[in-house]
């Protein structure tokens, strides 16, 4: 796999990130760790199922933070 274009010297190992709803409550905390991703950029990636504190029902979620112009060049 070829380098990223770029990288974030200052880029922490996770990122925390709290989902709440309109009033407030929190619903999960989710925790986005430091990726390389199949496409050569680099990122944060998130996966987590979470709970509706009112109803119990449970949602899928996933997330994708990616540094922009890190995904490697055509040479």
């Amino acid at each position: 796999m070829p380098e990223p274009a770029k990288r974030d010297p200052k880029a922490p190992k996770f990122l925390e990130i709290t989902i709440k709803d309109s009033e407030g409550k929190v619903w999960s905390t989710l925790y986005a760790h430091a990726k390389e991703f199949s496409t050569g950029s680099v990122g944060f990636y998130a996966s987590e199922k979470l709970g509706n504190p009112e109803s119990g029902e449970r949602y899928q979620s996933s997330m994708n933070f990616t540094l922009i112009g890190s995904k490697p060049g055509k040479n």
